[in-house]
């Protein structure tokens, strides 16, 4: 199977979720399960049904969690430097807006763009891989092509 490249942070955070589904979320929607079942007929019992959905898709979270965790190569980012690459936090400037913005590029299974986390595999990482301070990004995105600046390059 393929490495995932991983943070410590974002390792962590994978262990950390995989637990608390394991022993809070799996034994409350057990619990829930039994109760309705207690309702007696399971035919018409909507509280029984949408409790096994929700252990349907804990579940399917457990399994997806834990083949990331069991693929994970966990990569000490503050001991790289040079060009972007996996770990990197860059700060880049729209040329367009002057808007600034700043992403650590992670993991997809670590990925939260609203937290400034960035999936290697998006259009705008793929654009900055390989890439110095100083350098120009041009990404096509569902918008329209956009040209970036980028600024700093850290890792931390």
């Amino acid at each position: 199977m393929k490495k995932i490249l991983i943070t410590p942070e974002g390792f962590q955070s994978l262990n950390e979720e995989a637990k608390r589904l394991k022993t809070v979320s799996r034994p409350k929607v057990i619990n829930a399960i039994a109760e309705a079942r207690a309702h007696g007929d399971l035919s018409e019992n909507a509280e029984y049904h949408a409790a096994r959905e929700q252990q349907s898709l804990i579940e399917g979270r457990i399994k997806e969690l834990e083949s990331f965790i069991g693929r994970a190569e966990v990569i000490t980012v503050s001991k790289l430097s040079g060009p972007i690459k996996f770990g990197a936090t860059v700060t880049l400037e729209n040329d367009d807006t002057l808007e600034k913005k700043t992403f650590q590029i992670v993991s997809e299974a670590e990925a939260s763009v609203e937290r400034g986390l960035l999936n290697i595999g998006s259009p705008l990482a793929k654009a900055l891989i390989g890439k110095d301070e100083g350098d120009n990004a041009e990404v096509i995105t569902p918008g329209g092509e956009r040209s970036y600046t980028i600024l700093e390059i850290k890792y931390v």
